[in-house]
């Protein structure tokens, strides 16, 4: 099995030259960056909660994850202007890829009555993939056994594609699990 970096330079970079005509590497679509965000939401108050979630980021990524704070008060839902509403880590580089090898070889897999990436769902129309587990459970750092509550979480990958197509194209590539066609038509059966 070939690493998601090596992968991208040996075969997907020739395979997009040839679909979509680019007459320069680079111009070829390539990851720039990954985001996970994680929203306190009803922990607000629990101080606990937050070192929860940090710890957790911090345990999935290998680096510290950056507080989130609300820009203005809103007093229906309790917030004040300043208040930690959530923590994010970017991922750029080695760390990116490490990322991704473990998020498509290891969690996407574990993820219960997974069928595949919807594209209509998961892509915008820049060719950006957003996903959102609603358990953190599924990344092999977290063992089962220690976890106190359970809190979802949002990976973005941001990818320099100028359309959803050569998005699709650059993830189908690099071996993101999508959904089969045939799957869609039983559905609607």
């Amino acid at each position: 099995m070939k690493l998601i970096k090596q992968k991208y330079t040996d075969e997907v970079v020739p395979k997009l030259m040839a679909d979509f005509g680019y007459t320069n590497k680079m111009a070829v679509p390539k990851l720039t960056k990954v985001t996970l965000n994680v929203g306190v939401g009803r922990g607000l108050t629990e101080a606990s909660f937050n070192e929860l979630i940090e710890n957790t980021l911090q345990r999935i990524t290998g680096q510290k994850p950056a507080q989130t704070k609300a820009r203005k008060s809103i007093a229906a839902f309790k917030i004040r202007d300043g208040m930690v509403v959530g923590y994010k880590t970017t991922l750029r580089g080695q760390r990116m890829y490490d990322f991704l090898d473990k998020l498509v070889n290891i969690a996407l897999p574990r993820v219960r009555d997974f069928h595949g990436l919807d594209p209509k769902k998961n892509l915008d129309n820049r060719g950006n993939l957003t996903l959102g587990f609603k358990e953190h459970v599924i990344f092999p750092e977290i063992k089962f056994d220690e976890v106190e509550r359970v809190h979802g979480l949002e990976v973005s990958v941001t990818n320099t594609a100028k359309s959803r197509d050569e998005g699709l194209a650059l993830f189908k590539l690099l071996g993101f699990p999508w959904q089969q066609e045939e799957l869609k038509k039983d559905n609607k059966k």
